[in-house]
């Protein structure tokens, strides 16, 4: 949930009430752990990886998700700022990717050796945005299986997956306000503002959290985020899966070739069909 904040008739007296209640509302938000709320604005969706995908006979998706971005505010009027998973992602191995939010056994998508967690640099033109500058955003390779979580299987094979949210611990945020007479918060603000995308969010709400350090917990799917920038980048069949099955399928050949045998006209047969699936392999593999 967000913390809350009353509605006031003018910007004067919120900024009044944020100053005043500062350390309390920094010390609300370090105790919940931020996840996508409920929201009903109308934000752009990018469509960067909703073609569906055959999956007939495949067990296996390889995933690229983009799990949070820098230097957009969000909903919860946060402003994530670059390095803010750095030490994080150092520390922390236990990273989920997760359905909605639910840490709950049949809501994971990931985790452990199928999840790969990392920060990367992007234009924001290579997220489907029409943003000006960079973004560091948070990124997950998942593989996804179908006796995993058979729905979200399903659900990014479909192409429907479109927004993704981060479950994550406050470490470092400081309040920004866009008035002269709050010194320090506005010299917050002028320090941040100029790389936030969305500025006419900032400038409607007058303010703004830097933050600048959070503890990923996890990342999850999810209908709509609380950022919105934060697509399905890839889908795919998993290329190791298939690999892996065709090595198995090639020592089968290796072992049925050792295997010491009368030679006769059924064998031969056998054994050139063999050679033909053999052929068939190395040529897909290649």
């Amino acid at each position: 949930m967000k913390t809350q904040i009353p509605e006031f008739q003018t910007k004067k007296e919120l900024f009044k009430f944020l100053i005043e209640n500062k350390d309390i509302l920094i010390a609300q938000k370090k105790a919940e752990l931020k996840k996508a709320d409920a929201i009903t604005c109308v934000y752009p969706i990018t469509d960067k990886a909703n073609v569906p995908i055959d999956i007939n006979g495949k067990d296996e998706l390889k995933v690229i998700v983009i799990i949070n971005t820098t230097n957009i505010m969000d909903s919860h009027k946060d402003v994530h700022l670059p390095g803010i998973w750095t030490k994080s992602l150092q520390e922390n191995k236990m990273i989920m990717h997760l359905q909605e939010h639910d840490m709950s056994f049949d809501k994971i998508i990931s985790e452990g050796e199928d999840l790969k967690s990392y920060a990367k640099t992007y234009n924001w033109n290579e997220l489907g945005f029409d943003f000006k500058g960079e973004t560091q955003a948070l990124v997950f390779e998942s593989i996804v299986k179908r006796d995993r979580n058979p729905f979200m299987f399903g659900q990014y094979a479909s192409g429907f997956v479109k927004n993704h949210s981060v479950g994550m611990h406050y470490v470092k945020l400081e309040l920004a306000i866009n008035d002269e007479d709050e010194t320090k918060e506005f010299t917050t603000w002028n320090k941040y503002y100029s790389e936030i995308v969305n500025k006419d969010v900032a400038d409607e709400n007058g303010y703004f959290w830097a933050v600048k350090e959070a503890k990923v917990v996890e990342g999850s799917a999810v209908p709509l985020g609380s950022n919105y920038a934060t697509p399905t980048l890839s889908t795919d069949v998993n290329q190791l899966a298939e690999l892996e099955e065709q090595i198995n399928y090639l020592r089968e050949l290796i072992n049925v070739i050792n295997e010491p045998q009368e030679p006769d006209k059924s064998t031969q047969i056998e054994s050139t069909h063999n050679s033909v699936d053999f052929l068939k392999s190395i040529n897909e593999i290649l």
